[in-house]
């Protein structure tokens, strides 16, 4: 850390003033922290106990449920914590590891939609071919690419930003680190110190989202040539949760970092990360549950197999 970035920690922004709203923040945050902890946690244990959710589609689900509570968990603990305590610090290293973190999830979480975009095509396109395009072992690799590439997009991203000689003082307005609060603390230029990341961040999303797009027009060509009700109406069935959890997290996302300068403000800002970093990880596994039977069914029989433990009556 040098030229006026030695301060050895960031002040966060608070929800608010007071102890009764702080206990407001508290008690939603925490709500929806467990929500999303148990969503997620059913889908995983679901998914990975009934062997006839065995198959790419739910283990690519599996993995978006695991970057769903990892994502999660990298910004809403510390908030919960600072409100709790009345604090808004957290030290140098832990929001490094903060931004580090939430990239690599939500990075990872979006090449992993693109992907869950190709096994749709390859189930509605060339379901012939399905079983030998998406075996076992290409599965492991597209889910393996997709972490790896959220890990290398998170070091560069990270790495680039905390680079960056920081001399604006050390008040971050978002509840947790993120790197555009971050670079508004930076000593250089605002146009040379975006640049780089607007680059790599551009051809990450504008890939994936092309990727996206083409495999749904494809996808939608094909259904509308199906023959028979029955028939479009379970493709559409296959293909609306992971529709519907992609157009949030685009939208979210998107909003959050292409909004108009003329409605930036602190309050806007928090509100819009609130949608797009803690409502998706919570929202995600009611998505892909509502209208999915086999899921449904799943979750219902493990509740059928577990029984509470019994404690004996002392006085029988």
């Amino acid at each position: 850390m040098t030229n006026g970035s030695s301060f050895s920690e960031f002040l966060l922004l608070t929800f608010a003033d007071t102890r009764e709203l702080r206990l407001l923040h508290f008690s939603l945050f925490l709500g929806i922290y467990l929500a999303a902890l148990l969503g997620n946690g059913l889908i995983i244990t679901a998914i990975a106990c009934d062997h006839r959710l065995h198959t790419p589609m739910y283990f690519f689900l599996l993995n978006l449920s695991l970057l769903d509570l990892g994502s999660i968990s990298t910004t809403v603990p510390k908030s919960i914590s600072n409100s709790l305590r009345d604090t808004r610090d957290i030290s140098y290293s832990a929001c490094a590891a903060q931004i580090f973190l939430f990239v690599f999830f939500m990075s990872s979480e979006y090449s992993l939609l693109t992907v869950m975009a190709y096994d749709r095509y390859v189930a509605i396109c060339k379901p012939l071919h399905y079983g030998t395009v998406m075996h076992s072992r290409a599965c492991v690799k597209m889910a393996a690419a997709a972490w790896g590439s959220g890990f290398l997009t998170a070091l560069l991203l990270s790495a680039t930003t905390f680079s960056i000689p920081l001399c604006q003082g050390n008040t971050v307005d978002q509840f947790f680190c993120e790197i555009p609060q971050i670079l508004k603390l930076s000593c250089s230029e605002p146009y040379l110190r975006e640049v780089r990341l607007l680059v790599v961040s551009a051809c990450l999303v504008l890939g994936c989202f092309i990727f996206i797009v083409v495999s749904y027009v494809q996808i939608f060509t094909a259904v509308l040539r199906i023959p028979s009700e029955q028939g479009r109406h379970k493709a559409f069935s296959m293909c609306l949760p992971h529709l519907a959890v992609v157009s949030l997290f685009l939208s979210t996302g998107t909003f959050a970092y292409l909004k108009p300068p003329s409605i930036s403000s602190p309050a806007v800002d928090l509100v819009v990360a609130v949608l797009y970093s803690v409502v998706p990880p919570a929202v995600n596994p009611l998505i892909y549950s509502m209208r999915n039977k086999e899921l449904k069914d799943a979750l219902r029989k493990s509740r059928l197999h577990w029984k509470p433990m019994k404690i004996p009556d002392p006085y029988t």
